[in-house]
C-alpha cells in the first residue's frame, strides 16, 4: 500500500479541509518536522508532502522507497531539485493558486503605506485627534495611487495580476527588466529604469542565485522618487541591511515585506529594530494565506498525488 508522509501539516491553515487521495494508503501527519527528523520519517514513505520542511539530498538517500515529492508552495527551494531528479523522483508544485490572494496582500501594504493608515492609527490611540484642536490633523504624508508609477519586478501570474489591480486604479505599469541586461526584453522597461522612476516597487520573482540581493544599497541609491518597496515575494531578494539603511537615510518612503530572509526572524534581523516606524510593515509570511487560496492549493496537491497515482504526474518540475 502507498504510504504518504505530509511532514508540516501545521504550515496549512487550521481552516482548510484536510481531503486524502481516493485509492488505498496509509497517511502519515505531523505538524511540524524539524530539518534533523526529516530522514527518519520518511524512510518508508512512498510519496512525500512538504511545504517548508526541507528534503536533501541525505534524506533523500535514506528513503529508498520514494517516488514523488509533492511541495505545497510554488517555490521549491526547500528540495534538492537535481538530486531528485538523478534518483528518478517525480518533484511537483502548486501554481496559480495565490492570483487573487498575494496582490490583494500586496495592495494592502502599498495602501496601508502610501496613506499612513499605520501611523495615523497610532496617533488616534496616543490622543493626538483629541489634542488636535480641529477636526483633522496632519502628522505624516497622504498620497494617492492614481496616476503614480509602479514598477514590477517578476512578470508571471503574480506580477501580471498586480499590473491589473494598478491599472484599474490609475496607476502607470512598469515591468522590470532583468538586472544587468544590456537591452530590456519587449514589453519590460530597463532595471535601471524603473529604480529612478517608480513610486512603488514591488517584488514577485523566485529567489535564485541570480536573484539574491537583487536590492541593495547601490539600487536603493538610485531610487530618484523615493519609492516604497513591497516584497511579498522571497525574503533575500532585499538586502535587510541596506534597507534599513535606505529608510535612516530617506532613500525610500517605507517598506512593506512579508518576507524575510530567515522566518522566522532571527533576533538579529536588522528589520526588527524599524518595527515601530509608522512607514514600515511587517507580516508573517501570510500574503499566500487566504482560506480561499489555501482550499485550492491543497486541492492542486492532492490533484498532482492522484496524478502520480495514474501514472500521469502533474506540475512535475
Amino acid at each position: 500500500m502507498t504510504k504518504i508522509v505530509f511532514l508540516d501539516r501545521d504550515t496549512i491553515g487550521p481552516a482548510v479541509t484536510i481531503t486524502r487521495p481516493s485509492f488505498p494508503h496509509e497517511w502519515v501527519e505531523y505538524g511540524k518536522t524539524p530539518e534533523t527528523e526529516v530522514a527518519g520519517r520518511i524512510r518508508e514513505a512512498d510519496i512525500v508532502i512538504t511545504n517548508k520542511a526541507p528534503v536533501r539530498e541525505a534524506s533523500i538517500k535514506a528513503a529508498p522507497k520514494l517516488k514523488m515529492i509533492t511541495v505545497a508552495a510554488t517555490g521549491y527551494d526547500v528540495i534538492d531539485l537535481a538530486f531528485a531528479k538523478e534518483r528518478g523522483i517525480v518533484v511537483s508544485n502548486v501554481r496559480g493558486y495565490a492570483v487573487n490572494t498575494v496582490p490583494e496582500h500586496t495592495f494592502a501594504l502599498i495602501f496601508a503605506l502610501r496613506r499612513s493608515i499605520v501611523g495615523f492609527r497610532e496617533d488616534v490611540i496616543a490622543g493626538e485627534w483629541q489634542r488636535a484642536n480641529q477636526f483633522c490633523f496632519f502628522n505624516h504624508p497622504i498620497r494617492d495611487l492614481a496616476n503614480s508609477t509602479i514598477g514590477i519586478f517578476g512578470g508571471g501570474t503574480l506580477g501580471q495580476s498586480v499590473a491589473r489591480i494598478a491599472k484599474a486604479l490609475g496607476m502607470k505599469v512598469m515591468f522590470a527588466g532583468r538586472k544587468g541586461a544590456a537591452k530590456a526584453a519587449e514589453g519590460y522597461t530597463p532595471f535601471e529604469t524603473v529604480l529612478e522612476e517608480a513610486d512603488i516597487i514591488t517584488l514577485h520573482m523566485p529567489l535564485k542565485p541570480e536573484t539574491r540581493d537583487l536590492i541593495g544599497i547601490e539600487e536603493f541609491r538610485r531610487m530618484k522618487r523615493h519609492p516604497l518597496i513591497i516584497n511579498t515575494a522571497r525574503g533575500g531578494l532585499v538586502n535587510e541591511a541596506d534597507l534599513v539603511t535606505a529608510l535612516d537615510e530617506g532613500l525610500i518612503a517605507g517598506a512593506g515585506f512579508d518576507v524575510l530572509t530567515k522566518e522566522p526572524p532571527a533576533a538579529d534581523n536588522p528589520l526588527l529594530i524599524v518595527l515601530d516606524r509608522p512607514n514600515v510593515i511587517l507580516t508573517p509570511h501570510v500574503a499566500w494565506a487566504s482560506d480561499e487560496a489555501m482550499q485550492a492549493l491543497w486541492a492542486q496537491v492532492i490533484g498532482h498525488v492522484e496524478n502520480f497515482e495514474k501514472g500521469t504526474p502533474s506540475n512535475a518540475l
